[in-house]
């Protein structure tokens, strides 16, 4: 009995020391998910280091659980997804300014109005100011957004190049609109919002213009369309030293419009589309 009362004793201390040890069980360690230093999103940025920008895919790059196979801090579909929906933005955007604005000539602000104007004033070549411009934006851009802005900015300048070159080898696909110019303007505006709204929405720039508008953005948290109208009046502005007046009111209607329509396409999301098809039911109910 003595042994029997002993050997109780000491499976019972064994037994509260493991109790008192504080050694964890398996079943309570972190999630690998939680721990695997995806960026998150409260830090302004992307997955690939670019701005942030309100899209679906933004948060494709964090994984819900082991890490996963990534490109570019992206899924593989989703990296498809916004390789495809840069390209579909730069299509819309060079196919509007070819078909468009380079036959009726409605002039543009931004990097475009800047090298007409040093050439008619100064004699500068545009094969040398628009480079010197366009980095000049993009060194900005690196600064204030950040390197993954500029890897998927290079993405949709090729794009970009590479369509123009393409509409280029073609017959222009539109009525020439010289001699409306109003619908001509209102037209291209739209075309170029809706191409530029795509690209920028994908965190890239589709040239110098869009890099300068993000970081003006960035610094003034002003919305990314004011940015663009800021830019395009201003130099409007100065072409009106050289640009008749008429042509000029023209141009002041495209950058409007195409700034607010980057705007809407930039932020829109299902639930905006949604609650717009609300408010059309809501008013067919009110005439009825």
């Amino acid at each position: 009995m003595p042994r029997e009362d002993t050997q109780h004793h000491t499976d019972l201390e064994i037994s509260n020391a493991d109790e008192e040890s504080g050694e964890p069980d398996c079943m309570s360690s972190a999630d690998p998910g939680e721990t695997s230093g995806e960026p998150d999103a409260s830090d302004g940025t992307g997955a690939s280091g670019g701005p942030s920008i309100p899209d679906a895919s933004d948060g494709a790059a964090i994984s819900d659980g082991p890490a996963k196979f990534l490109i570019a801090g992206l899924r593989p579909l989703d990296f498809v997804k916004r390789i495809a929906i840069i390209l579909i933005g730069s299509a819309i955007f060079t196919f509007g300014v070819h078909n468009i604005h380079n036959v009726t000539g409605i002039t543009e602000g931004g990097i475009i109005g800047l090298v007409l104007f040093g050439n008619h004033w100064f004699g500068i070549p545009p094969s040398i100011v628009s480079p010197v411009l366009d980095c000049l934006s993009y060194a900005v851009a690196l600064k204030v957004l950040g390197g993954g802005f500029l890897g998927w900015s290079a993405v949709a300048t090729v794009a970009v190049a590479g369509f123009y070159r393409l509409w280029e080898s073609m017959p222009h696909m539109l009525p020439n609109l010289t001699d409306n110019p109003l619908l001509a303007a209102v037209l291209g505006a739209l075309f170029v919002g809706v191409g530029v709204g795509l690209v920028i929405r994908q965190g890239a720039s589709a040239g110098g213009d869009d890099a300068l508008a993000l970081s003006i953005s960035k610094i003034t948290g002003w919305r990314v369309g004011r940015c663009y109208l800021f830019t395009d009046l201003s130099v409007l502005a100065l072409s009106l030293t050289y640009i008749p007046v008429v042509k000029i009111a023209f141009s002041l209607i495209t950058v409007t419009i195409s700034s607010a329509v980057i705007d809407v396409v930039k932020d829109a999301s299902w639930d905006h589309v949604e609650q717009f098809t609300e408010w059309l039911r809501e008013k067919r109910r009110a005439r009825a």
